[in-house]
């Protein structure tokens, strides 16, 4: 088995990046205008790549699925972004912030690439400010923080409940400057079907014209890809229906290794399934957890009472409420960090508290920040002996300011006033931490082929912090791939324009059309989501937040039996020459299918608990581990990547060790 070169520099943490730099080829501007760039993914990772490099004088093609790069998975982001500024005096430094995000990960994310995040993520604030990102204000006009989960300091940024659409906003402006000025040329509705590789380099991509349903070829002497993740593999998650990992499992088949499949995000506060009829799950920002309370009944018959709607949890009084995460982690409270708390929520609804008709919710209450909050208004404005429906009021305003959107959100989904009942919330699958292999540089295994954001895997190890990806999206596209792909491309300024007609291209056009032109004329019976919905069964059933081994090796028969029967029974109607969504969703569930597959091998071979995912040899009480836990040291220093063999039962798998000299590695604790 081949050794993974990461590629990390020599030296303290602290210097590593900084020296890189310093010592980094580059290409020089009058050779910049003849460097074509392609970036796939228009999101904050590929938006303020292709930005950046445009505005460097590259020559850059952006492609996104959507019929505008505004329409990014980005722009569904709520809570916030990280930045270790210190604005609130509270102890907040670089090093705490890479600290956090390690330990937050539970010690499985390279530390060196974490330590840059941490680095450049104050400068990202800078430039979204410069570019007129409306971040909140404290009362004197400085910018405003809040606190997230797993951390002790408020460092979280943020745009009421709109962070990211504003963020991509400011991506998107800086898109257009570009897109006038003719350095880059925009590709909307188009999908990226297959990269092409010359001399085992990356040199283009094949695409799909979603409208026209053309097949089109594009060149370039480097492809970056920043298509975002992969939970729509559970079929119901936080992502946006259109959300794939096409582009990733493309990159993968053709030589990318893929690092940790089985590491997915399971989000502690979103809006319970009400039936079998969803097609995907709404998220309630983490920021709720600042000021919310999160709690079930203590008495089970108070639980059955208020299933059966004889109850109202209004009702119950403060002793009959069981605020489970302040009882276990004390220190932490509510903002424990993700998985820490899906895990918590599900060990209740397990128990049998769940609050809602299928018994999956607990309660996010804001009756005691409404009180607080219209007291505190209350001495502000010198009301003296103020009612209690006026201390309510003056709460209910204050609240309506920081979470007003999400607020309004909730009582449309769920025909509920959450000023006046607690919201219910539930765990469910949102941001993936697995994703394509990358070195310290962002490069793939396949030489002058890219991976940024979401679609790669080296930053947030088997857990994501809150407000992350807005940091590491953004941290990549504006301040690290512009450095670390120019070293790549300073040898690249002889190359000369790629021709688009050589037998690789031709090759790999073929093979896209082949696959299409079957999707169109397969007689099946069953629609692209039957077969969909029946891997997202699986995938939750047995690789979700619980695990064992015999689950999960009859994820991987059961995986492969779909996989088989939807290539014999699936039915795509319309044709290939013509905006055909069924289309698009065939070729997106066919790469599921088989990313389901490696995702249940990789958890397969991970005989531990980590980050939202608990193996059941063990079981977690009040907070604490008991029983047969398979979690030892030594194992967490490594990351799992996976090479592609033709079919995803072939994957061989290879290690590429971590080292954490700074960081003392032990199992997390928040008590």
């Amino acid at each position: 088995m081949s050794v993974l070169d990461s590629k990390i520099p020599k030296g303290p943490l602290k210097d590593k990046w900084t020296t890189y730099k310093d010592k980094i080829n580059l290409v020089n501007p009058a050779n910049k205008r003849n460097i074509d760039v392609i970036v796939v993914g228009t999101g904050l990772a590929g938006g303020s790549a292709a930005a950046t490099l445009a505005e460097l004088g590259y020559r850059v093609k952006a492609f996104c699925y959507q019929d505008s790069p505004r329409r990014a998975h980005s722009i569904a982001a709520q809570g916030g972004i990280n930045a270790a500024k210190n604005y609130q005096g509270d102890g907040d430094s670089t090093y705490r912030l890479f600290y956090d995000t390690v330990k937050g990960g539970d010690y499985r994310s390279r530390e060196a690439n974490v330590y840059r995040l941490a680095e450049v993520s104050a400068n990202i604030i800078d430039q979204c400010v410069a570019q007129g990102v409306p971040f909140a204000r404290d009362y004197g006009g400085l910018l405003d923080n809040r606190s997230f989960g797993g951390v002790l300091v408020s460092r979280t940024f943020y745009a009421k409940g709109q962070t990211g659409q504003q963020l991509l906003l400011g991506a998107y402006s800086a898109m257009n400057r570009q897109i006038a000025r003719g350095k880059i040329e925009m590709y909307n509705r188009h999908e990226m079907l297959d990269v092409v590789k010359v001399n085992g380099k990356a040199r283009g991509i094949i695409a799909r014209n979603l409208v026209t349903g053309e097949i089109e070829r594009h060149s370039a002497h480097a492809v970056v890809i920043a298509s975002g993740g992969y939970g729509n593999v559970y079929f119901l998650s936080t992502n946006a229906m259109g959300s794939n990992a096409t582009a990733a499992w493309k990159i993968h088949k053709k030589g990318a290794f893929f690092a940790n499949p089985c590491y997915t995000q399971i989000h502690p506060t979103c809006i319970p399934r009400s039936g079998d009829y969803q097609s995907k799950l709404t998220l309630m920002s983490e920021s709720l957890r600042n000021d919310g309370r999160i709690w079930v009944p203590k008495n089970m018959e108070d639980v059955l009472a208020i299933r059966e709607g004889k109850l109202k949890p209004t009702q119950l009084s403060e002793d009959q409420r069981d605020y489970y995460l302040e009882r276990r982690y004390p220190a932490f409270g509510n903002l424990v960090p993700r998985d820490v708390a899906s895990r918590a929520a599900k060990e209740r609804c397990d128990a049998g508290y769940g609050v809602n008709a299928t018994g999956e919710a607990v309660y996010l209450d804001f009756k005691s920040a409404i009180e607080r909050y219209g007291l505190e208004q209350a001495k502000i404005h010198g009301i003296q002996n103020a009612s209690k429906e006026k201390i309510t009021a003056l709460g209910e305003a204050v609240v309506e300011e920081k979470y007003g959107n999400l607020f309004q959100m909730y009582e449309k989904i769920v025909d509920e006033n959450p000023y006046k009942t607690p919201m219910m919330i539930y765990p469910a699958t949102h941001y993936t931490m697995g994703g394509v292999w990358v070195d310290y540089n962002l490069m793939t295994t396949v030489e002058g082929l890219y991976c940024i954001g979401e679609a790669n895997f080296s930053d947030h190890g088997a857990n994501r912090l809150g407000a992350s990806a807005l940091m590491q999206g953004l941290a990549d596209g504006y301040f690290v791939l512009p450095y670390t792909i120019g070293d790549y491309l300073s040898h690249e300024i002889r190359t000369g324009k790629i021709p688009t007609d050589s037998p690789e291209f031709d090759a790999a056009e073929k093979e896209v059309t082949e696959r299409i032109n079957f999707f169109v004329n397969n007689k099946g019976t069953h629609s692209v989501d039957y077969f969909h919905k029946r891997l997202g069964k699986v995938m939750w059933d047995k690789c979700g937040m619980s695990r064992n081994a015999q689950g999960l090796k009859e994820a991987i028969a059961e995986i492969k039996a779909i996989r088989e029967e939807f290539y014999k029974e699936v039915k795509v109607p319309g044709s290939a020459n013509e905006m055909n969504p069924e289309l698009e969703k065939a070729g997106r569930v066919a790469d599921f299918l088989e990313l389901g597959e490696l995702f249940a091998k990789d958890a397969l071979m991970r005989e531990e608990s980590c980050g939202g995912h608990f193996r059941e040899e063990s079981v977690e009480i009040d907070g604490e581990q008991k029983g047969e836990a398979k979690r030892n040291d030594k194992d967490y220093a490594f990351v799992a990547a996976w090479e592609y063999k033709g079919e995803p039962s072939d994957a061989v798998l290879h290690k590429e060790q971590l080292e954490f000299k700074d960081i003392e590695l032990k199992q997390r604790s928040y008590k």
